[in-house]
């Protein structure tokens, strides 16, 4: 995208007089710009030496100013071309709804359904599916003995192509065994609606999120930016007995997805 002006951008001088140093008052500048929406997504903020000229500062000070808004994930620097506003899909996660039965129905996983519901296209890729003993805290929310096995799905999704998500689903292996949840394909609905064809009807989800710097690992996975925390999510599965079926580990890119819970007053 050609950049637009300086002059229509660059309308704040530093203050000298301010304690702030003069760098982190640029970046605050430009911060600012960006939130105003007078440059978005995908535009290239002022160069260096627009920069450079502007505040009266050298370009050392410039640079440190835009290694401030990269290590924060809203910029990004492109070689040879200079930095630009970070562009990321945005998915409106809506607890109350994403893991409606009316979904399954019309062969949509929970996945599919948000994204495409925010006009997207999702898609899963790094598909594994192992047979193994669970961690400890899984096996304790799924009911078994330390012996009991689990089937393990791994995967990792991706909005318009971009990385956003990073799932691990434990099944307990007595369930899963003779589905299509052993399959790297499960097939219309998902595992939910596997469980379900395998005589557990689904009742209700527990989750628990908390937010986290990503483990190197997940940084590369995800293609996360400098200073993007990550939302590690973990959710169980319950059937219409009070049994768990399915214990998910998620670590959700943060400046993808917003929470949208609707709670009752009673």
């Amino acid at each position: 995208m050609v950049a637009r002006p300086a002059s229509e951008v660059l309308t704040q001088a530093v203050d000298p007089a301010s304690d702030r140093p003069v760098y982190r008052q640029i970046s605050d500048h430009l911060r600012a710009i960006v939130a105003s929406g007078q440059l978005g997504e995908g535009d290239q903020l002022p160069s260096e030496s627009q920069l450079s000229e502007h505040y009266g500062v050298t370009r050392t000070t410039v640079q440190r100013a835009i290694d401030v808004l990269k290590r924060d994930g809203l910029v990004e620097s492109r070689h040879g071309s200079g930095a630009y506003v970070r562009a990321r899909p945005s998915v409106r996660r809506l607890a109350s709804d994403r893991f409606a039965r009316k979904h399954r129905e019309r062969g949509k996983a929970a996945f599919t359904a948000e994204v495409e519901g925010a006009g997207s296209t999702p898609s899963v890729d790094r598909i594994t599916v192992t047979e193994q003993r669970p961690p400890a805290d899984v096996a304790e929310r799924l009911g078994l003995t330390s012996r009991q096995r689990t089937v393990v799905r791994r995967r990792r999704y991706l909005i318009d192509g971009m990385p956003v998500e990073l799932a691990t689903s434990y099944i307990p292996s007595s369930l899963a065994k003779g589905t299509r949840i052993t399959e790297p394909n499960t097939g219309p609905g998902g595992i939910y609606a596997r469980i379900e064809e395998a005589g557990h009807r689904l009742d209700h989800f527990a989750e628990q999120i908390r937010a986290r710097m990503p483990l190197p690992d997940e940084v590369r996975a995800l293609g996360l930016a400098q200073g993007v925390p990550v939302f590690h999510l973990v959710r169980t599965a319950y059937d219409a007995e009070g049994q768990a079926v399915e214990v998910c580990d998620t670590v959700m890119s943060s400046d993808v997805y917003v929470l949208d819970y609707e709670l009752p007053a009673r």
